[in-house]
């Protein structure tokens, strides 16, 4: 009886063996998925191997004298086109200048406005071409 018992046991063993197998196929497939996530962090990884530092613009860093039109929002000392940008956005924000619906579109006051040549609204890119002309 003992054999009998041995030989009914492996048959069942057998079957189980064939489903694991047929898994594993399945498993393999989301793996070649993760491979392409695992290039990417290289591709990212290489700047840092450069060690080299980006060094600042010096037209950036230059010190521009603001109209007295733009004076009015960011002051009258002369200060870098970075420092401007920086100040005309704390007083658009300052003064929930920014439109509700559209973040990227600035709605002018009455000091913004003849910054922006009687333009109501701008967009942020807009702007800072509108600025520069007020710079010299």
């Amino acid at each position: 009886m003992a054999t009998a018992k041995k030989a009914a046991k492996k048959p069942a063993k057998k079957p189980a063996a064939k489903k694991s197998a047929a898994k594993k196929p399945a498993a393999k497939k989301p793996a070649k998925k993760a491979a392409p996530k695992k290039a990417a962090p290289k591709k990212k990884a290489a700047p840092k191997k450069t060690g080299v530092k980006r060094k600042p613009n010096a037209a950036f860093m230059k010190a521009m004298t603001p109209s007295s039109v733009l004076a009015a929002v960011v002051g009258s000392m002369p200060i870098p086109r970075t420092e401007v940008t920086k100040k005309i956005w704390d007083y658009i924000k300052k003064n929930k200048l920014q439109d509700s619906i559209n973040k990227r579109l600035i709605n002018a006051d009455d000091k913004l406005k003849q910054v922006f040549g009687g333009k109501k609204q701008v967009s942020m890119f807009e702007m800072t071409k509108l600025v520069s002309n007020h710079l010299k």
